[in-house]
């Protein structure tokens, strides 16, 4: 009996050590595809596979996460279409998913930053109108983020991409930005994510601005 209890545990354990490697393994090649890709088909099917983990793995707050970015990105990638429907629609949909991660993981850099990052999509629907309402709302999450954790280096990153895009009459500067930039970097060589599948996106886009591709 006691051999048949031992067998039936050391089986159970293989089996939750099994899913795990099956669940990291998924997120590891996605995570990794995600960062590869600017393609809003390829975003959209990432999105969704994204949101299939998080149903299944409802304790892990990663996947709403990553399911979150995924939307941000597809919203990012399609500013200069001008479909601003296609804007509003991605900021909605990224934040049921930063809402389903936050509710997990409470006082997150990481999160606070995508939220930041919904509210400027926002925003970006009608500039004029949205500056004073998600304007601010983006400003404050963005010092929240920075606050949580300020070595994120997607936060500097991200303040970096605001300065060197934001006109000169309302207080931006490309030569500002690419210090930033600078600082971003700085801090990518030294950041380390808490676990192999923590958010450790942006280095290359700080890269694509310093090589002085961005315009």
């Amino acid at each position: 009996m006691r051999k048949y209890v031992l067998s039936l545990a050391l089986g159970f354990m293989g089996l939750l050590s099994y899913a795990q490697t099956n669940y990291e393994k998924a997120m590891t090649e996605k995570i990794s595809k995600l960062e590869a890709t600017r393609s809003p088909e390829e975003l959209q099917a990432l999105a969704n596979d994204f949101q299939r983990i998080a149903d299944k793995e409802k304790d892990k707050w990663q996947p709403s996460y990553y399911t979150a970015l995924a939307y941000i990105q597809k919203g990012r990638s399609q500013m200069q279409s001008g479909n601003n429907q296609a804007l509003e629609e991605m900021a909605d949909q990224a934040q049921k998913f930063v809402d389903a991660a936050e509710a997990m993981e409470k006082n997150n850099s990481e999160i606070h930053l995508l939220q930041k990052m919904i509210y400027s999509l926002k925003m970006m629907v009608n500039p004029m109108e949205r500056f004073r309402t998600f304007g601010g709302k983006a400003e404050e999450e963005l010092k929240k983020a920075e606050q949580l954790d300020p070595a994120n280096p997607r936060v500097t990153l991200i303040k970096a991409e605001d300065v060197y895009y934001t006109p000169e009459q309302f207080g931006g500067s490309k030569t500002k930005g690419m210090e930033l930039f600078k600082t971003a970097m700085e801090k990518f060589s030294t950041f380390k994510p808490k676990s192999a599948l923590d958010p450790n996106w942006g280095k290359t886009e700080a890269q694509y601005f310093l090589s002085g591709a961005a315009k």
